[in-house]
């Protein structure tokens, strides 16, 4: 979308009825590009209703990120970030990793309102629309070699977790190695990559995605059970909070483990895990299958597996993580 059809978007965003012309004066805009700014959109799922002598109003309040206020309220939780927030990127991640190699210090943020190629673990999509989702990534170094840091991910999704508890969305659980899980279903995930020297230093870049409100044909479209924080009778935070309560978490997750690793951790991740004590099946990189009981995590993150053959461990890298059928 156009720099302009986003302004356009911000207009709009209170939920009520505003003029071509008014639009189009506030943003020294002409009528026909406020009309294309409508166009685009709602090519990007939102719809617009249009009323003679009235002007245009979104079916339902955007819930627009602002970066300024989410500024102030890092501010006030005494975070130390660095924050972008773009209207418009491919992978808030890949952009991150660019910074990283041009000297971007630990502590720098990008949040993106439209993300068009977000990335998941193992080549996987992550696939959100014009306010479905939250999107970041956050930037931090080590001084460690990145082989040190197999349970950051893990870290993070307990940083996620005692945040959305904060602003009222309890029941989350964590999926080993870094999804997070609402009533069995997927409601985010995590992506950490990490570059830098064989034996330190290093960087991770952070990133999180949280599905916030999913039109019924994303969640179609997903191929998996997939949810939202937009629970019935349960008030949805606002994303500029969300960010900055993330961001928050995430932070102190990333520092605590920088000086710590992941065993302040552990115990709090096994509490919410989501398949702890189950049977399971692990499928390791060369589509070999092994079942088990999930027994939790060790203090580098690797995932312990009940099997016939004793107590096994796998990392993240090497496998994926399902129900046993």
């Amino acid at each position: 979308m156009r720099s302009s059809s986003f302004a356009v978007l911000r207009s709009l965003a209170d939920g009520t009825f505003h003029s071509g012309e008014a639009i189009g004066r506030a943003l020294g805009l002409t009528r026909g590009a406020v009309w294309l700014g409508v166009r685009e959109i709602e090519a990007r799922g939102l719809r617009v209703f249009k009323v003679r002598g009235r002007g245009y109003r979104l079916e339902r309040p955007f819930d627009a990120l602002d970066a300024s206020t989410v500024r102030r309220k890092l501010e006030r939780e005494g975070a130390a970030v660095q924050l972008d927030v773009l209207d418009e990127c491919p992978s808030t991640n890949a952009l991150l990793l660019d910074r990283s190699a041009h000297g971007a210090p630990s502590g720098t943020a990008v949040a993106c309102e439209l993300q068009t190629a977000g990335r998941g673990r193992r080549g996987n999509r992550w696939v959100t629309g014009l306010g479905d989702a939250l999107t970041f990534s956050l930037l931090w170094r080590f001084e460690t070699s990145p082989a040190a840091l197999g349970g950051l991910s893990l870290a993070v999704g307990v940083g996620c977790v005692r945040a959305l508890a904060r602003l009222g969305s309890s029941g989350i659980r964590l999926k080993w190695p870094n999804d997070l899980v609402l009533d069995g279903a997927k409601l985010g995930g995590i992506l950490v990559e990490i570059g830098g020297e064989t034996h330190g230093p290093c960087v991770a870049v952070i990133g999180v995605g949280i599905n916030v409100r999913l039109p019924e044909a994303t969640r179609r479209g997903l191929g998996q059970p997939v949810t939202d924080l937009a629970a019935p009778g349960v008030a949805l935070p606002a994303r500029n909070d969300l960010l900055a309560r993330l961001l928050t978490s995430v932070l102190e997750a990333a520092a605590t483990f920088a000086r710590r690793g992941f065993a302040p951790f552990r115990e709090e991740w096994q509490r919410s895990h989501a398949w702890q004590g189950q049977r399971v099946r692990v499928v390791v990189a060369e589509r070999r299958a092994i079942d088990g009981v999930a027994a939790g995590v060790a203090e580098d993150g690797a995932l312990l597996l009940e099997t016939a053959r004793g107590l096994e461990r796998f990392h993240a890298g090497e496998v994926s993580l399902r129900r046993a059928v």
